[in-house]
């Protein structure tokens, strides 16, 4: 089964080939991230121009890398949501008109469910599993009960973790996005100069929260006697941790044989080497770096497992997008 994969979620305008939901074929991305440098995230209306510039292209681009004529392709995939309501749009209706052209069968996937299924891709993956999404716009924790089957466990009630680390780049007058840039000077601080905390939930302790660690930064940057590197240091490992400790606890209600990551946030290495302290006889799965970022990939991927486990039913053509996507 070939199938040509979109994503449109964000800032990102994705457009892959994937054989039979695991050889990737090609993988396009033209992501416009710098146009959104200088508000310090991602301008909605901007995001959208850029998927309209874009997506032809890349569609194209995909097509001709993955060496295949457009009558091959058994299946189109878009992210039907989370995300951006205009981006979508953009990735659904394209999506659409290929469906109506080709006449081939159309699968809406879910863009969170699609990070986890990255970690995944190619692999024997033991289940049940505890699934963690870390990126700019979600941190989430779920049991994996199989493939298509989640219960979710945990939640940000403030701003998601990859939104986090902008902040405080933004803080410390480093460059958008910021988490690239924190790590980076992390290395060169002491994680322990300043005793941040990241925030309790009362309502769950699987729940997180960083907008009171974010006050903390800046709290800190109006005193004296501060280096960057230190600042940037505390606030990672107070962050990282935070996530680890809540994992752990979550593991810890029902017995899974893995935890399988994806989202922006899995490049950060600090967080990789915490979780090996924190989970030394659990197997780990962390995506490619390729697939951790927002990409069609991911979308083809997923789609193609959902297309076979659904008996082969597409979604019908007036599938709607979705701002939010609740996993219960």
């Amino acid at each position: 089964m070939i199938v040509l994969g979109i994503e449109s979620t964000c800032d990102e305008t994705g457009a892959a080939i994937v054989q039979d939901g695991v050889h990737i074929l090609s993988n396009v991305v033209a992501s416009s991230a710098d146009l959104h440098a200088k508000y310090g995230g991602v301008f909605p209306e901007l995001a959208c121009r850029s998927h309209i510039d874009a997506i032809t292209m890349v569609i194209q681009e995909a097509i001709e890398k993955a060496c295949i004529h457009p009558s091959q392709i058994d299946l189109i995939a878009v992210a039907q949501g989370p995300g951006l309501v205009g981006a979508l749009l953009i990735g659904m209706n394209t999506a659409k008109g290929l469906a109506i052209s080709l006449q081939k069968p159309l699968i809406g996937v879910n863009h969170v469910e699609a990070h986890l299924y990255a970690s995944m891709m190619g692999k024997n993956a033991p289940m049940p599993g505890l699934g963690i999404v870390l990126s700019g716009g979600h941190t989430l924790l779920l049991k994996i009960l199989n493939l298509g089957s989640y219960e979710p466990i945990g939640t940000t009630v403030d701003d998601a973790i990859g939104e986090a680390f902008d902040k405080v780049a933004s803080l410390l007058n480093l460059p958008y996005p910021g988490g690239p840039h924190v790590e980076l000077l992390a290395k060169q601080g002491d994680p322990k100069a300043h005793p941040f905390s990241a925030g309790n939930v009362k309502r769950s302790p699987y729940d997180f929260s960083f907008s009171g660690l974010k006050t903390a930064v800046l709290y800190a940057l109006q005193g004296s006697n501060w280096q960057a590197q230190d600042i940037a240091a505390s606030f990672q490992e107070t962050a990282c941790r935070d996530i680890a400790k809540k994992a752990l606890l979550a593991s810890q209600t029902f017995p899974c044989q893995a935890i399988y990551l994806g989202g922006g946030v899995c490049n950060n290495l600090r967080l990789r080497e915490i979780f090996v302290e924190t989970f030394p006889s659990l197997p780990i799965y962390w995506p490619p770096a390729h697939l951790t970022l927002d990409n069609a990939a991911m979308i083809a991927g997923l789609g193609a497992q959902k297309f076979l486990n659904n008996k082969s039913l597409s979604d019908p053509l007036d599938l709607e997008v979705q701002t939010r996507i609740s996993f219960a």
